[in-house]
C-alpha cells in the first residue's frame, strides 16, 4: 500500500512539474511573441512643416533648409521628415515670425531682425552694425549667453529660436549715386532692414524693407534709390551690378546670422532624442551655411573684378561712418532706458565684444595686415 502511494505521489509531482513546465513555455513563447509583436510596430513619424522667407531653390539660404532637413530625417531613421514651402506657397516672405507662432507651420527659416516692428529685441539677434565678427557672435551665442537671452526673448511668443546660417560681413549696399557726405544721405530711399534702417532714418535718410523677390525690380524701377542684399554671394546672381554702380563697403550688418525658429508646442511634442537630432541638424547646417557663402563670396568677388569692371567699389567717407555710429550709439542709449531687457542684451554683447575683440585684432587683424605689406 506504501508502494501505491509512493507510485502514485510520484506521478502526482512529475505531472505538476510538466505542467509547470509547459506553462513556463507557454509564458515564455508569449514573452517572444510580444518582443516580436514590439519590433514588428512601426515607430512613430514625426511629421514636421517649415516656412522660409526665401523663393523655391534660393541659393544658400535655401541650401541651409535643405541641408537641415535632409541631416534631421537621416540621423532619425526617417522618423523626423520636414517639409519646406518657400514663400511662393505661403505667400508671406515676411509671415513666417506669425505663423509659426500660431503653430500654422512648425518650423521657419528666416532673419530675426525682420520682426522688430513685431517685438523689437529680435532685432539684436541677426547682426548689430559695428557689432560682432561671425565668429565672435558664434561664440557669444553658444559661450557667452547668447542663446539664453534670445530664449527670454523669444518664449514669450511661444517660440525658440535657434542660428540658422551665417552671410559672413555684408556689403554696404548698392547705390544709384556716389555718396561723398552725410547730405548725400538725406531723403535717400534704400531698403535696409534692422537697427541700420533706424540709423539711417536718424541722419535723414528714408529706409525701407522689401521682400527678396522685389529686390531688384525695386531698384531698377527707382522705387527705391539703394539697396543693401547680403555680399557677391548673393549679389552677383541678384544682377544689381547692371541697374547701380556703386558698391559699397559694410558697416551695418558685421556677422548676420538667420535663424531656424521652432514652434514651443511643436518642440515639446517631440521624444527627447528627435529635440537632439533636431538641434543638431539645424547647427550643422548654419555652420555649412556659413561655409558656403564665404566660399561664394570668395569666387563671385573674383567674378566682378574679371567681368564687370564699371563697378565701382567704394568706402563710405570717413564723416558718413562717424555720423552713423553717434546715430547707432544714440539709438542703442535710447533703446536701453525704455527697455531693461534690451538693456541686458546690449551690456551683454557689448562686454563680449570688449572680451573677445582684442583677440580678434592680434590674430585676424595682425594677421592680414602683414600679408598686405
Amino acid at each position: 500500500m506504501r508502494a501505491l502511494h509512493s507510485f502514485f505521489d510520484g506521478k502526482l509531482k512529475l505531472g505538476i512539474a510538466t505542467l509547470a513546465a509547459s506553462v513556463a513555455l507557454v509564458g515564455c513563447g508569449e514573452e517572444k511573441q510580444a518582443d516580436t509583436a514590439k519590433q514588428a510596430e512601426p515607430e512613430k513619424v514625426y511629421k514636421l512643416k517649415l516656412a522660409e522667407t526665401w523663393g523655391p531653390n534660393f541659393p544658400i539660404f535655401g541650401d541651409a533648409t535643405k541641408n537641415m532637413a535632409k541631416m534631421a530625417e537621416e540621423m532619425s531613421n526617417g522618423r523626423l521628415v520636414i517639409t519646406i514651402d518657400s514663400s511662393n506657397k505661403h505667400k508671406a516672405p515676411l509671415g513666417v515670425f506669425d505663423m509659426v507662432k500660431s503653430g500654422q507651420y512648425d518650423l521657419g527659416h528666416s532673419a530675426s531682425y525682420y520682426w522688430k516692428g513685431k517685438v523689437p529685441n529680435t532685432l539684436y539677434f541677426t547682426s548689430m552694425p559695428f557689432g560682432m565678427l561671425p565668429t565672435e557672435q558664434y561664440a557669444w551665442f553658444y559661450y557667452g549667453g547668447g542663446m539664453e537671452l534670445m530664449e527670454e526673448v523669444y518664449s514669450a511668443h511661444n517660440l525658440l529660436s535657434f542660428p540658422g546660417g551665417n552671410t559672413d560681413t555684408q556689403m554696404g549696399g548698392w547705390f544709384q549715386k556716389e555718396i561723398n557726405s552725410v547730405d548725400d544721405l538725406q531723403g535717400l530711399k534704400m531698403r535696409i532692414p534692422g537697427f541700420a534702417g533706424e540709423i539711417l532714418a536718424e541722419i535723414g535718410a528714408k529706409p525701407t524693407n522689401i521682400a527678396p523677390g522685389e529686390l531688384y525690380t525695386s531698384l531698377e524701377r527707382r522705387t527705391i534709390d539703394a539697396l543693401e542684399w547680403v555680399g557677391p554671394s548673393l549679389d552677383l546672381r541678384m544682377g544689381f551690378h547692371k541697374i547701380a554702380p556703386y558698391y559699397y563697403t559694410g558697416w551695418h550688418e558685421p556677422g548676420t546670422e538667420l535663424q531656424f525658429l521652432v514652434n514651443q508646442r511643436t518642440w515639446d511634442s517631440l521624444p527627447a532624442d528627435l529635440q537632439s537630432i533636431l538641434q543638431t541638424a539645424m547647427k550643422t547646417a548654419a555652420y555649412d551655411m556659413y561655409t558656403q557663402s564665404k566660399h561664394e563670396s570668395g569666387k563671385n568677388w573674383a567674378s566682378i573684378q574679371s567681368e564687370y569692371p564699371n563697378v565701382q567699389v567704394k568706402d563710405f567717407p570717413v564723416e558718413v561712418i562717424a555720423a552713423l555710429r553717434e546715430a547707432n550709439d544714440r539709438l542703442l542709449s535710447d533703446h536701453a532706458a525704455k527697455d531693461d531687457l534690451a538693456k541686458k542684451i546690449q551690456a551683454s554683447q557689448a562686454a563680449y565684444i570688449e572680451q573677445v575683440r582684442p583677440w580678434s585684432n592680434i590674430s585676424h587683424r595682425a594677421y592680414l595686415n602683414s600679408q598686405a605689406q
